[in-house]
Parts: C-alpha cells; structure tokens; sequence
C-alpha cells in the first residue's frame, strides 16, 4: 500500500460526527460528512435538467410514464462535497457509508455510493451511539446496503412529491396562493380543524357543588394542629326512597355537546340548591359523622425508555420544548456520544444498555432504608406499541457501559435538561414499581355525603428517580381518623351572605387567607358552593397532537417536528400558549380536501399508506405497483385533481359556513372577514387574528358588522392630548386611534381594541388607556429594570428582563393577595411583581456561548438554542448557524460575516451597519486572499523559470 494511502474513507452526515468518529478510529481512516442529503428531487424549475424540462411530467421531477423513475439532481451547495469526496476516494482502499441507520440515512448512503461510483469496495457501516466500543464494533461488522430500506425510503419520497406536487397548485387556483398540502402535513392540520369545529360547536353547561373544610377537633385545638382537610359533595338522599344519588360532575356532560347525557342519573345541581345544601348542612345540630373508611393499596409500573414520539411528548411537557428544539439538542446530545441515536421507535434495550442501568441503580439507589426493598427490578423488556417498530435497534438512552449524568458530562442549558429527560426515563425503566396507599373517607351530615382521598407512598420504587433530581408529585395527606368518629366543620362561620362573587366578600376571604398563612386556612364560608362549568375539548399542543399521529398510525416520529414547523409556517396553525390554533385558511383547505379528496386526509387510509411503506422496506411489498394504483388509473389522484379542479368553485371553496353564525367567513386576500347579506345588501367586516374559530358567535359577528357599518365613532377628546378619539374597524379588526388622518399625521397613534373589551361599549377613559400600551409601570426594585405592560400575541401581560407575567385567560384580570382585581390597563408595581413571581416564564434566554463585543458597537456576540436551532445574536440581528457547526466551537470572526449577510437581507438602521460592516470584512479577506493567491502564482512562475 503506498505511503499516501488510507484504509478507507468513512462518510458520515454531520461534521460534528465526522469529528467525533475520526478521534475513534485514527490515523487509518479519513472520516468526512455529507453534510445531509447529496441529492434529491429538483426544488424548483432552475434545477430541472434542460433535457426534460419540455416533458409534461418534468414539474414533478418523477417520470410517472417510464416506472416512476425519479429525476435525481445535485443542489449546488452539495457539488463542492462531492468533488472532495471523489478526490478522497482516489487514496482509500475501501468506502465506508455511516449515515444514520434509519431508511433516510440508509437512502443517503445509497445516493452516495451512486454519485461516487468507487472501484473500491464499499461497506455499510450502522451503529445506534457514538462511542469508541460502539464505532469499532460497527467497524468490524459491517454489511451491505440494505435495498429494501432504500427502496422503502425513496417509495416515500416519490409518493410525498407526487401527492405535494399535484394537490397544492390545486390549492393555489382555488383558495390563495403558496398554500401547500401534504401527506401527513394535511391529515394533522385536518385533526386541528375537527377539533377546533368540536369546540364551536359545545355549549357550555353550568352544574355547581359543596366544598367544606373538616377537622377532627374543635376550634382553636384544629387551628393549631393544622389538620384541615377538603370534603366535596358526592350523593344525596332522596327522602322518598331513601336511596342515594350522585351529584352532576365533569364525567356526566357530554364531551362533544357540553350537555348532560340523556342517560345521566344523577342530580344537576344549580346555584339555588348549592347554596341550600351548604346551608343545611352547617346548621345547627348537623353532625359531620364518618360513615366509612377505604384503605386501598395501587402500584404503578416504570416507564418504558423514550422513542422519539415519547421524548418530544415529555421535553414539550417538562421543558416547554417545541418538537423541533427536543430533536435539535437531542441530535447535538448524539453526534456528541451522549444518548443512542434519536430516531427510533423502539423501546428495547441492548444488554449492555441493561447492565449500564443495573450499575446506576445499584450505585445511586441501592435498597430502601425503611422498607428494604430493591429498588432494581430489572433487567426489563418493553414492548413497542407502534407498529413495525424497526427504525433503530434500541430506544434513547444515555450512551456508553456507564451511564453519566448530566453534571458528570458536563452539560448545561438545553442539552442538560433533556440528557436528564434521557437519563431518569432509561434508569427508571429497570427499577421497581412504585406503591403507595390510597386512602378514602365518606362522610355523612344529614342528606348529604361528602368524600376525601389522599394517597401516602409506601414505597417510591421507580419515582426515587424523579425525587432524587428535585421532582415531586402532589400527594395529599389525609389525618387518621376511624369509622363512626365525628368530625368539626374547621373554623366555621354561620353564613349569612350567599353573594360570594361580591368584591368585597372576595376581599374578605383573601385577607382571612393571607392572614391564615397556612395550608390550614379558615374560610369565609364553611360549607360554600362551588361552580363549575363543563369545558369544550381541549386544543391540541404539540404533545397532544404527536402522541395523536402516533396512535393512528400516521406518519413517523422522526418527521412530526418539521410537519409542525411546516403548518406554522406556512399559515394554517398559530400558537396560542402552548395550543395549536388553526386558521381560517386551514379551514378552508380541510373542507377543500375533505370533501373532495377525502381519502387523501383520511387517518385511516393515511395510516393504511404507512403501512404498504412499511411492506415495501420488509420486502413484502412492491414499489411500481402501489405507485401506479396510487397516481395512475380512474381513480389515481392525477385524474381525480383534473376532475375535481373544473368542478371546484374558488368562490366557494374560500366561503366557510359556521352552524352558529347567520353571517359567512371568506378566506381573502388579505385576511378572513365576514359577509353577511341584508336586504339585498352584502356587508362586510374583517376579523381580528387572534380571534380563533372557535370564538366567534353571533353576538360578535353582529358587533365587528355593526362597528363596520357605524364608520369611525368620536368617544371625546383626549385629556392631555386634546386630540378626537375614536373607534374604527380596519382589516385587523376593530381598534381605537387618537386624532384624524392629515398630511402632516398620515398614521396617527392607534391601538387595537383586544377581544376582552366590547368595542361597541368601550368608554373614553379605556381608549385613552389602551393608546398609553405598552406602558412603562415603573422599575423592578431588584435589578432596576423596566417592568412594562402590555397587549400582545397572546394577550395582555407585564414583562420585566422578558420574564413575563399573564392575566388570567378567560377574564384577563389578575387578582392579588388582598384581593384587588387588575387589568393590564390598571395594573401597578406591586400586582406586577406578585404577577412575574408566580410566573412559569423563564425570562431573557441564557445564552450557550459569548463569543465576545462585536467590533463596530461593541455589544456582545453570543450563541443562543432557539426554536428552529441554535443562532447567533448580536443586538436586534439573528443569524442561524449552519448545520455543519456544533454551537460551542462556533467563533466570533465567523459569527461577524453570518450576522452581516443577515442583516443585509434585513431592515432598519443598525441592519445597513451590519451589511456595511460585512461588506467591509468581506472585501478585506478577499483582498487578503488575492494577494497571497498573487504571491503563489509568482513564486511558481519564478520556480519554473528557474528549472
């Protein structure tokens, strides 16, 4: 082998593994990435090769009339790698594909051994972590590529494009240009909208209850034991039969219509005889006597370990991660020899994963000191609830013979959050189950019967996990009280005033509370009634929504964080919180799609797709066939899209009809807006954005219709101003302005009217109120920062080093510890601050890296984790690092051009700096680089004139 020659040339996907990969296996082996995908269908006409672009089939970049072959071409971005690769190959002695080890990476090593065409051998190499033991066991055990998993993986891709391809120029003819559809991106955007019709459609039920507080002493004896508890009403007794009825909870409404079921039994109680049931029951002479005692142990088992469905559920419920931030740090978390690979969805573990979890247990935990118990169980095996589970061999676990913890590795931020998820879940699973003792107490005063549960652990088994990393599950404990013993209503006043909504009762009850300063606190009103009102469906969050596409089959898991981006991104879904709301585009779309392709949004028939994918990658099935029937034919979407696309009126299809509206919603151009015909007359009004479809209801439309017709309405003048105040209706809905439109004030001081406050009955003083937002409230006395309020996406709000504090979402108020009740048109310091302490906001981000002041402000460079990955900041300008860099080795002299160029494609003032200054560093190294290129060339033309 001559001296210039290496083993073999290794091709992995990211330079972060290529790095990583190359320390493990030396000297021997040139190690080098792909940097993802090499080629792949065109994007767009200007990569279609000129010598089909005259073929009917070329837009399509498939040639649906020769087999389905698909036209392959190579982005010019990847054409410098693959010059280099080819150049690398010529000195190697073997090629070694190590992509991923799931169907895309397998289609990536595929395109590669294509493209470079080697006359050395080639070897597929798959491992599930990045580990010395792990890379030089897949080294030594290779295969070869699997074509099935090829052929399964570019089946998929054909079909997306093909179904992506022929639906959304449907889309753009009929309802508004740039729309998209897609195999999966449409069936989860129709799951948004049914449940979004589910919640327009419920009518809200309002069923009441009794809360008391007990004690098993008296008085001032209860006070100061602390030993209070909380009883609600359960049953009551009928006097006739002496049969006992339960009362009307949540459980007994129907989920879909708000009303209660046809077949109920049980009592409806109304305020009137909530309020009876308290009195009565605290009148003199009821005896609170415990009429029975339940003692009933449970258990429950460990978690399986995370697949990547599991891991995005958990890392969006704990870590207020979006689907696309878990996947990011989880991949950065892998290419660093952390966790096995992220993409699975398996739940098994190798049994070196099982002795690794065995050693934590034993090390960590050991046994019980009351109880003696072993906390391991293991070793333990799961079974994968999702069908042809075969994505990777194993599920996400820490990587390595010794599970570190996150501290032990080093890790911060993101990545030591969710290596922690990784790292509790995997141990957790081979540890026992968790007992515990659930305690029931079923009181009787009277006619009435009131019950308690508390639960007390009697061995925490798996959940020692959780506690040991400073997570605890609300558990209440009861007192030990004994069948047939009296009890005492704790600290009871008689009521004598049932207004218990009145402010000043409220206030009473606060300050009784604050006084109290305990979990044993009096109430005002001992027993008092309760309200409750039946609640739609709940929206989907990005949790809810992927565990629903996993259960029905549709898609796969490493895909469901890009289909969410993809749905925000392009208009059909916004975020609400952490709810996903569709748009009245999405709408529009769904009922398009539904009623005239509904296979194609289909879960089941969607979920039957990924199943004949899945045929093909186990070679049970074929691709040419399942293609054809799919495309081609009378009943292949080809002709049913020319079909339906004459039939299709556009006007129509933008038109949407709620059963709770007289008026109709149209899709425009410039935005969703009613239309209501009258007398022959069409009226119309534009809808707010952040009103979701769900809340409009008659008496809204009516009043956005009203306010339209009215035209601008004067509430007065402006005290300080002097200035004419009014209310206006615009495309964004209806919204107030201070003074007129003149040449000299083209675009007076507006402000939008948020949908808490009825625009037809807003008086002057809120007007005036609503111009002032944001509102400066004062400093913070903490770090003298601003605390400001103000109107935003996602409602009002008090922000303070962008920590924010919300207002409650149904009354957009905020009540304080005395009881005062606050809007963000009045809220002050002091409800500002108890506002942003019990806020779940974290406030400013804390950056991953300072790379250092930025030379022409001087302000600070640094590297943050966003929601589309990590970027680099600097003031107002943000920048995505490219894929190829790992965040922390990313500089401050290649963060200055990648904040120049962005800024360049930006606005505003400090953004034509920024492009200037870029342009200046830029033209200095090119400077730099022509001259030492000038130098090369003539120190190599006096060497040749010197031979």
């Amino acid at each position: 082998m001559a001296a210039n020659r290496i083993k073999g040339l290794v091709i992995v996907e990211s330079p972060a593994k290529a790095k990583k990969i190359g320390g493990y296996l030396g000297k021997d082996y040139e190690v080098r990435a792909s940097v993802g995908h090499v080629r792949d269908l065109p994007e767009d006409a200007s990569q279609i090769p000129e010598e089909i672009k005259g073929e009917p089939w070329s837009r399509l970049g498939v040639n649906v009339n020769d087999r389905f072959t698909p036209v392959y071409v190579v982005p010019p971005d990847k054409r410098k790698v693959i010059t280099e690769l080819k150049s690398l190959l010529k000195g190697a002695d073997e090629l070694i594909i190590a992509t991923d080890e799931d169907r895309e990476g397998e289609s990536i090593g595929w395109h590669l051994a294509e493209l470079l065409a080697p006359k050395v051998p080639i070897r597929r190499m798959v491992f599930s972590e990045i580990t010395k033991k792990a890379i030089n066991e897949a080294l030594s055990n290779t295969r070869d590529i699997d074509m099935d998993l090829v052929q399964a993986q570019e089946t998929r891709r054909i079909l997306d494009r093909l179904y992506g391809y022929t639906l959304s120029p449907l889309l753009w003819k009929k309802i508004r240009p740039k729309l998209s559809a897609g195999r999966v991106q449409s069936v989860a955007v129709r799951v948004l909208v049914q449940r979004e019709l589910e919640r327009a459609a419920f009518t809200v039920s309002e069923y009441w209850d009794v809360e008391a507080t007990l004690s098993d002493r008296q008085g001032a004896a209860a006070v100061e034991a602390a030993n209070a508890f909380k009883v609600t009403l359960n049953r009551v007794r009928e006097r006739a039969g002496n049969d006992w009825r339960s009362i009307a909870s949540g459980k007994d409404f129907d989920e879909i219509t708000g009303q209660l079921k046809a077949d109920s039994k049980s009592v409806h109680i109304d305020e009137p005889g909530a309020v009876k049931i308290a009195l009565d029951s605290s009148a003199s002479g009821a005896k609170w006597v415990v009429h029975s005692v339940e003692r009933k142990p449970g258990r429950r088992k460990a978690p399986p370990p995370f697949t990547t469905s599991t891991l995005q559920q958990t890392a969006n419920a704990r870590l207020n991660m979006t689907a696309r931030q878990a996947m990011s740090t989880a991949q950065r978390l892998y290419e660093n020899g952390h966790i096995t690979y992220m993409r699975t969805d398996s739940t098994n573990l190798s049994q070196e994963a099982l002795n690794a979890a065995r050693d934590a247990i034993l090390r960590k935990f050991g046994k019980d000191k009351e109880s003696g118990k072993d906390f391991y169980a293991g070793p333990r095996q799961f079974t994968s609830k999702t069908k042809n589970a075969q994505e990777a061999h194993e599920a996400i676990r820490p990587a390595g013979e010794e599970w570190q913890t996150s501290k032990q590795l080093g890790l911060s931020g993101a990545e030591a959050s969710l290596y922690d998820l990784v790292w509790q879940r995997a141990v957790a699973s081979q540890m026992a189950d968790h007992e515990y003792l659930t305690t029931t107490y079923t009181i009787h005063v009277g006619d009435y019967e009131y019950t308690t549960s508390g639960t007390i652990d009697t061995f925490l088994g798996y959940e020692q996990v959780y506690r040991a990393m400073g997570l605890k599950r609300d558990a209440s404990v009861l007192p030990d009280i004994q069948e047939g013993e009296q009890l005492f209503l704790y600290a009871a006043d008689p009521p004598t005033d049932w207004e218990i909504r009145k402010p000043q009762i409220q206030a009473a009850e606060a300050a009784a509370r604050k006084k109290a300063k305990g979990a044993a606190t009096p109430d005002y009103h001992n027993p008092r009634p309760v309200q409750h009102f039946t609640q739609p469906p709940a929206r989907y969050t990005e949790a809810s929504l992927v565990r629903k596409l996993e259960q029905e089959g549709v898609g796969r898991p490493s895909t469901y964080a890009s289909i969410i981006s993809t749905i925000q991104d392009r208009g059909y879904v916004r975020k609400s919180g952490n709810q996903l709301v569709p748009t009245f585009v999405a709408m529009a779309v769904t009922r398009l799609l539904e009623r005239n392709f509904p296979n194609l949004v289909d879960l089941q028939f969607t979920a039957q797709m990924e199943q004949s994918l899945d045929d093909i990658s186990n070679g049970e099935g074929q691709q040419l066939p399942y293609l054809e029937k799919f495309y081609l034919g009378n009943d292949g979407l080809e002709e049913q899209v020319k079909q339906h696309e004459e039939q299709i009126d556009p006007r129509e299809a933008c038109t949407l009809r709620m059963d709770n509206l007289t008026a109709s919603i149209r899709v425009g151009k410039y935005g969703p807006y009613l239309e209501w015909n009258e007398n022959g007359e069409t009226l119309t009004a534009s809808l707010p954005d952040e009103i979701a479809p769900a809340e409009i209801d008659e008496q809204l439309a009516r009043k956005l219709l009203e306010l339209k017709q009215a035209g601008p309405k004067s509430l007065g003048q402006h005290p300080e101003q002097g200035l004419p105040v009014y209310v206006l209706s615009g495309p964004y809905g209806p919204y107030v302005q201070l003074g007129d439109v003149t040449d000299e004030t083209p675009k007076p001081k507006r402000s939008s009217i948020p949908n808490f406050i009825d625009p037809t009955e807003i008086e002057l003083e809120d007007a005036v109120k609503l111009l002032e937002l944001p509102r400066r409230i004062g400093r913070h006395p903490e770090d003298d920062k601003v605390v400001n309020a103000g109107l935003g996406r996602f409602g009002p709000y008090v922000v303070h080093d962008k920590k924010y504090g919300n207002f409650d979402k149904k009354t957009h108020t905020f009540t304080t510890s005395d009881g005062r009740t606050v809007s963000v048109l009045d809220v002050d310091m002091e409800a500002a601050l108890e506002m942003l302490a019990q806020s779940k906001s974290r406030g400013a981000a804390t950056p991953l890296k300072e790379l250092g002041p930025h030379p022409q402000d001087q302000e600070m460079v640094a590297v943050f984790e966003g929601k589309y990955g990590p970027y680099v900041k600097w003031g107002k300008v943000n920048a995505t690092l490219p894929k190829d860099r790992e965040p922390t080795a990313f500089t401050l002299e290649e963060a200055i051009p990648l904040l120049a160029e962005r800024a360049a494609r930006g606005k505003g003032k400090q953004g034509k700096k920024a492009a200037k200054k870029g342009a200046e560093t830029k033209s200095t190294a090119a400077r730099k680089t022509t001259k030492k290129k000038s130098t090369k060339k003539k120190t190599a033309k006096k060497k040749s004139n010197d031979a």
